[in-house]
């Protein structure tokens, strides 16, 4: 069932991550090609894919609609009822006014004017000012839905018009006899502003303004590398890029998108999940090695499909190596690279040139692995990132010499890509120690730094307990010979190994390897002296956090008794007081028992070369019989049922220990002084 529950979580969170990278991903039609105008083109020969027009630029099209605007003749609306009726008006009032002597000539003059006037037009002062603020020349004016241009200036309004006719009166009138004809009186509109059809037709014109200046035909070439991108060619090259982000736009065609994105990033994630489950279950289903390598892939995904989107900066400068080069610190080297390839293989998805991205980041990422095979100094991962641009270098020019034939054809600016990139992977050196302090990991290179006996902590060990100090280095071969044995991780163990006593430095001559012929346990009691033993444990972790030593040294010195007893002192209470109860947890450690492969080795390690000092004779018979006593009592007590070890690795270490312990104990043969003779020979 909990296989079961830890099966559905590590596949829960892969599902996740694929989903998390699916939501960011770019689905737009993005456009192959950066370009910008008065730089050269750094790609190959371009043709035209397909027919497509030139778009003309927003500012182009802005600046015609604002000639269009500004020559625009708006419509009035010719309406003769009120015309009609003060012309009717005033054929009646003629009679009047003969009647009342005005001159015939003055009668003719005003109904010629008004008849003038009217055929001019006459439109409201407020239309008209509003022409004149518009700066419209011309109008149109319609009658009967037949447009007739006029201009504004021949446009009369009702004081205009009474004002031309009183002042353009021949000589031979009197104006007095015009003032006394009240021409004021049959003067009206006649034209009236249509706002409704002048914005109609206006707004159709707008729309019909052409976008485009000429059609590109298909198979015409358009621009080739190294070429300086002039400004026709620069809107040609924008409106291919207008053509093609179109075509692929759509809400249907979105959704498809998604679809195929989804199914392609989870097949990739679900063949990285088969990979763990298969050939290193220990990271998928320990959910913080699952997240940790989750996180760089989804990390190096995400900037990239931003980088692309947005076309921030060019994607040869992230530092992809960077993926390799932190999970091989604190993993194995098939699953860096696998990681690896998982995360180029997603990037490609969305890189401009997914053919030469791939190839390019694959190679490298295999220089990557081969440079860190053995990882033990800091100073491999410059050399790392000195080889990964050197690769980008080399693969770079050889892949362009093989698809140009040309070195005309190299795009120089790649270099500069490169070394950012180069810099940018510097920084690994940085990221491996936070990662460390966030995950809780050790690299190789803080287990090499750690088992410098120049540490303070070690040689304050050295100096303090000498014996101690001897003791732990001679466990550290032991353990970490047998751990290279059976697959275990020979420096963990050997840095672990050095550490794992450090609490014996309080009480130093307590301890047998640091006595020189006084023991101070023969004034205590038993109790006393087993507490004081056990707490090498708890002062050794205090030291050790003090000193922020990592998780993984910690536990060393918790484990390597486990919960065990002092055998000495507690076998020495039992003979001693046979009938007397005894507290159990005095002789204690407080363990927990070995959980590790490492763990166990240095508990037995430990134990046997502790307990190898006390040999009288160290003949194979005696130092095998100790080994298989002290190792076999501590499986029947139960202290190794925790560790994942075999019954295979426990005899091959047996033989280790017994191969080891002869080097270490074999004796001298002791070489004849040389007698001197005297003169008779003698």
């Amino acid at each position: 069932m909990n296989t079961k529950k830890s099966t559905a979580l590590s596949a829960l969170y892969i599902i996740i991550t694929a989903f998390i990278i699916v939501f960011f991903f770019p689905r737009e039609g993005k456009f192959r090609y950066q370009f910008n105008e008065g730089k050269p083109w750094k790609y190959g020969l371009l043709t035209a894919p397909s027919d497509f027009p030139i778009y003309k630029e927003a500012s182009e099209i802005e600046a015609t609609r604002d000639s269009l605007q500004k020559k625009f003749e708006p419509y009035f609306r010719y309406n003769p009822e009120e015309e009609n009726l003060k012309i009717d008006n005033w054929t009646y009032q003629t009679s009047v006014l003969q009647e009342a002597k005005v001159p015939l000539p003055v009668l003719r003059y005003v109904d010629k004017s008004l008849q003038n006037a009217y055929n001019k037009g006459i439109a409201s002062a407020t239309d008209l000012e509003l022409m004149r603020k518009e700066n419209r020349a011309r109008i149109n004016v319609l009658t009967n839905s037949i447009a007739e241009i006029r201009y504004l200036s021949d446009i009369y309004s009702v004081k205009t018009a009474y004002e031309d006719i009183l002042n353009n009166a021949p000589a031979y009138i009197e104006k007095d006899f015009l003032i006394e004809c009240n021409i004021n009186e049959y003067l009206t509109e006649n034209l009236f502003y249509d706002a409704k059809t002048s914005n109609k037709v206006l707004e159709d014109q707008l729309q019909n303004i052409p976008l485009s200046s000429h059609i590109v035909q298909a198979g015409e070439r358009i621009v080739d590398r190294g070429e300086v991108i002039d400004s026709h060619t620069y809107s040609v090259l924008r409106s291919l890029k207008t053509v093609h982000e179109t075509k692929s736009g759509g809400a249907q065609r979105q959704n498809i998108i998604l679809i195929g994105q989804f199914i392609l990033i989870f097949g990739i994630f679900a063949c990285f999940g088969l990979y763990l489950v298969t050939f290193n279950p220990k990271i998928f289903y320990k959910r913080k090695n699952l997240t940790f390598i989750l996180l760089c892939i989804l990390v190096a995904c995400l900037l990239s499909e931003i980088c692309v989107k947005h076309n921030l900066i060019n994607i040869y400068i992230l530092p992809y190596a960077i993926i390799p080069v932190v999970i091989r610190t604190f993993f194995d080297s098939h699953t860096a690279l696998f990681a690896y390839l998982i995360t180029i293989l997603i990037c490609s998805l969305a890189a401009l040139f997914p053919y030469e991205f791939l190839l390019l980041q694959t190679l490298t990422g295999i220089v990557v692995i081969f440079s860190l095979k053995e990882l033990s100094q800091r100073s491999q991962l410059f050399t790392c990132s000195l080889f990964v641009v050197i690769s980008y270098v080399v693969f770079y020019l050889g892949l362009v010499l093989y698809q140009e034939s040309d070195f005309n054809k190299i795009n120089w600016e790649m270099m500069i890509y490169f070394s950012i990139n180069f810099f940018l992977l510097m920084f690994s050196y940085v990221l491996i120690y936070m990662l460390e302090k966030i995950f809780g990991y050790i690299s190789p290179i803080t287990l090499v730094e750690l088992s410098n006996i120049n540490n303070p902590l070690l040689k304050k060990l050295s100096e303090t307990a000498p014996g101690t100090f001897q003791h732990s280095m001679q466990v550290s071969i032991l353990a970490s010979e047998a751990g290279e044995k059976i697959g275990a991780d020979t420096q963990l163990i050997r840095t672990g190994a050095l550490y794992h006593d450090i609490g014996k430095m309080n009480n130093p001559a307590f301890f047998t390897e640091n006595q020189k012929g006084f023991n101070p346990h023969e004034k205590l009691s038993f109790e006393q002296s087993a507490q004081i033993i056990i707490s090498h444990i708890t002062d050794g972790i205090k030291m050790a956090e003090k000193a922020m030593l990592p998780k993984a040294i910690t536990n060393f010195i918790e484990t390597h008794h486990g919960r065990g007893k002092t055998k000495f002192f507690y076998n020495s209470f039992k003979n001693a007081f046979p009938d007397k109860p005894v507290n159990e947890k005095a002789f204690t450690y407080p363990g927990p028992n070995p959980f590790t492969k490492e763990t166990a080795l240095l508990m037995m390690a430990d134990s046997v070369e502790a307990a190898s000092r006390s040999l009288k004779e160290y003949t194979d018979e005696n130092i095998r019989e100790l080994i298989d006593k002290i190792i076999d009592s501590q499986i029947a007590d139960g202290l190794m049922k925790n560790a994942p070890i075999t019954f295979k690795d426990i005899e091959i270490t047996k033989n280790v220990f017994l191969k080891k312990l002869k080097i270490m104990y074999h004796t001298r043969i002791s070489y004849p002084e040389l007698q001197e003779h005297n003169e008779k020979g003698e």
